[in-house]
């Protein structure tokens, strides 16, 4: 009796087991599509064996629960792949809102922000019509209305890049309210997975920490540090930590500068976070360093065309005889900035009568074109005469052969500016895609090992199912040799 009593306990045992494996390969084809979900294979373990005088005898087996498949390590690598992916993502689209600033739409006016080269060519040019007709009061007209337009134009394209820049301030700032919600969130399921007994498989709820990570990594670069019992502190790239065990350190944001900065423990981490990746650091990079790139180019471009033209109308004289005036505005330097500061988006037109257009020179009458000529050639020189000795805004003097465009022309300057727009959006246009296709491989590879195949999945119940199958018939086969064991003297028939 002894024996079959030890059978039947050692098969109820592995029916119990291949139940409990059953229900947890149900639970993978359930969450087949769970976001984050993480496939579970059940755990057999062989029970203690029973020894009796010297001899072991089997005590069968059983399920210990489930265990999720997933390679650390490889989790890891994605997240930091994805910071990177993100960081190109993000920079490539606030490029590609910036470079449509200069990209003339198909029929688009002449005071379209994309046309400033074109608006350089027309406004100098309209000086080489007044050459032929210096008295010709449309002709003058056409200087002024060139003037305002590219003056426009430039001051139009400063201002839209410096909204696109304040669109990006607010989106990042967006983006560390994602962070704080974010980190709170890993802290608490921290907290659950290590209040688990130590070595416990936490399933469900690490999957739901990993899904969380895998966003938090999408949005800031963030370095992941094993603890015990199966904790985690997550640091900013630049070793602030932002969450550990079950506390989360949230990023505070503030002003500096007329635009948003971060916080951490004190100190201000926007540089970092710059550097760090994810969509934030993309964001920042476009805000901080390319927007303010281009912002300095326009800048470089305005203060040179209105510095020249100035200094060169203010050597001729007007159709009234009387000396030439500026005919840019040349607004006040700000203190503690470059000269040319803010010179794109203030640059505007000072006269407003045609009269006032100096086109001809000192002591040759109204009707001379002299200046008119220099004026033009301003257009094709990199370093016209006028600007020897010419003292700037803010003091300067220039010296001779010192230049305001660094050797170039006003056109090559804008060409060039274009071009280097160009050149980046390429570049980070090729980055995002490198990215993109590392983050896939390694999606695939971790969906190898840890997604749910349903195909797999119907090979694993099978082969349960048959051993519960087997389980069962030996049960049956038992329960018989009871019945006979029960009946003596009744022989019983054993299938």
């Amino acid at each position: 009796m002894g024996t079959i009593s030890s059978a039947f306990s050692i098969i109820s045992g592995a029916l119990d087991a291949d139940q409990s494996g059953l229900s947890i390969i149900a639970g993978n084809v359930a969450n087949a599509n769970t976001p984050g979900y993480t496939r579970e294979v059940p755990n057999f373990r062989e029970n203690p064996p029973v020894v009796i005088n010297g001899v072991s005898y089997g005590a069968g087996v059983s399920e210990t629960g489930a265990t999720s498949l997933r390679d650390r390590v490889l989790l890891q690598r994605l997240d930091q792949q994805q910071q990177l992916a993100s960081a190109s993502a993000a920079r490539l689209d606030a490029l590609n809102n910036v470079q449509a600033l200069f990209t003339p739409a198909s029929g688009s006016s002449a005071s379209a922000a994309g046309n400033i080269g074109s608006d350089i060519s027309n406004f100098f040019n309209s000086f080489s019509s007044l050459e032929a007709n210096p008295t010709d009061n449309a002709l003058r007209q056409q200087v002024l209305s060139r003037a305002s337009t590219l003056a426009a134009d430039i001051s139009g394209t400063a201002t839209a890049l410096g909204q696109q820049q304040a669109a990006l301030d607010q989106q990042a700032a967006a983006v560390i309210t994602q962070v704080n919600a974010l980190t709170r969130a890993i802290a608490d399921l921290n907290q659950q997975i290590q209040s688990l007994t130590t070595g416990a498989d936490a399933g469900t709820l690490e999957d739901q920490r990993q899904l969380d990570l895998s966003k938090l990594s999408q949005l800031i670069g963030i370095n992941q540090i094993a603890t015990e019992n199966n904790g985690l502190t997550v640091t900013a790239t630049s070793g602030e930590t932002l969450l550990s065990h079950g506390v989360a350190h949230a990023i505070t944001a503030g002003m500096v500068g007329g635009s948003t900065h971060f916080f951490l423990g004190g100190n201000d981490i926007t540089a970092s976070l710059t550097r760090g990746g994810g969509q934030l650091g993309g964001t920042l990079t476009a805000r901080d360093q390319d927007i303010p790139n281009l912002l300095g180019s326009l800048d470089q471009l305005a203060f040179a065309i209105t510095t020249e033209v100035n200094a060169q109308s203010q050597k001729g004289v007007d159709l009234n005889g009387n000396p030439g005036v500026a005919l840019f505005q040349q607004p006040a330097p700000i203190a503690g900035k470059p000269v040319d500061y803010g010179s794109a988006v203030r640059m505007s037109v000072a006269i407003a009568s045609p009269n006032l257009v100096a086109a001809g020179a000192v002591g040759q009458g109204s009707g001379d074109n002299s200046n008119a000529i220099d004026l033009a050639n301003l257009g094709t020189l990199a370093n016209p005469s006028v600007l020897n000795g010419l003292v700037l805004p803010d003091g300067t003097v220039l010296a001779p052969g010192q230049t305001l465009l660094n050797g170039q022309t006003p056109s090559n300057h804008y060409s060039g500016l274009v071009t280097s727009l160009g050149s980046l959006v390429a570049q980070v246009q090729t980055e995002e895609t490198a990215h993109s296709a590392s983050v896939t491989q390694l999606q695939t590879q971790n969906n190898a090992l840890s997604a749910v195949n349903l195909n797999d999945e119907a090979s694993a119940l099978t082969t349960l199912e048959r051993s519960y199958q087997a389980a069962s018939q030996v049960f049956a086969i038992l329960n018989s040799l009871m019945a006979s064991a029960l009946n003596l003297g009744s022989p019983s028939t054993v299938a």
